[in-house]
């Protein structure tokens, strides 16, 4: 500790007096004590650690300053993503959930009018079949005459021209008379306004007094749907 201390060393000086104008010296004075001055390590060693407490201060001073200034950036962008949130990614989520609930919706009503349209327009097409197919040499006429009612189109056209011209005059003339039957049926494709079925048909023929001929075959049929009811538009035999 004592090294460390400003130091005092005695420096022997000697001091010269002139007598009277010749320039002689008169004396000596006695040794004098000059103080040399050395910095002390320690002064310097505290001076630095001053400044860097000085430092220290300081840069707690700016954290303490960027420490307050971001909660309140914190904030605003807290307040942001609320705006962001309420005013963008919420409708849209709801516009999502509504769409979303909307094609459900549609999609089973839809499911519904078509599994509807299949258990309709496969009994149309099934007892339309029978009709078409069936009749007897007294009433022939009106049989074939009341299923026109069931058909539309070019099939219409077709199957009128057809029983007026071969059907009718045959049963009259020769005593025919036939009986169909549907065994078995099935949907093929269905939707709100048209539909396809595969029926599948026997048919009994008697001409006159003659044994029965039974015969097999399938059909495929067409209908469309006009003015709440099924109408055979096709009847092609497979």
């Amino acid at each position: 500790m004592i090294a460390l201390l400003r130091r005092r060393r005695p420096i022997r000086t000697s001091a010269l007096a002139t007598s009277a104008p010749g320039g002689t010296p008169d004396a000596v004075t006695d040794t004098d004590y000059a103080t040399e001055s050395e910095e002390s390590p320690f002064i310097a060693a505290a001076e630095d650690a001053k400044a860097e407490n000085q430092g220290a201060d300081e840069d707690l001073t700016d954290e303490a300053a960027v420490d307050d200034e971001q909660p309140a950036t914190i904030i605003r962008m807290r307040r942001r993503y609320r705006r962001l949130l309420v005013f963008r990614v919420l409708p849209l989520v709801m516009l999502a959930i509504t769409a979303g609930a909307g094609y459900l919706k549609w999609q089973d009503a839809s499911m519904h009018a078509a599994e509807t349209a299949a258990v309709d327009s496969l009994r149309a097409a099934s007892d339309t079949t029978v009709k078409m197919l069936s009749y007897r040499p007294d009433t022939v006429e009106r049989d074939l005459g009341a299923t026109r009612d069931l058909l539309t189109g070019n099939l219409l056209n077709d199957y009128t021209s057809l029983t007026n011209e071969v059907v009718i005059p045959g049963a009259k003339q020769k005593q025919i008379s036939a009986v169909a039957t549907v065994p078995g049926a099935a949907s093929v494709s269905a939707s709100g306004d048209r539909a396809v079925v595969l029926v599948f048909v026997n048919q009994t023929v008697i001409i006159g007094s003659g044994p029965p001929t039974n015969t097999a075959s399938s059909v495929r049929v067409t209908l469309q749907k006009q003015s709440g009811r099924w109408l055979v538009s096709s009847f092609d035999p497979i």
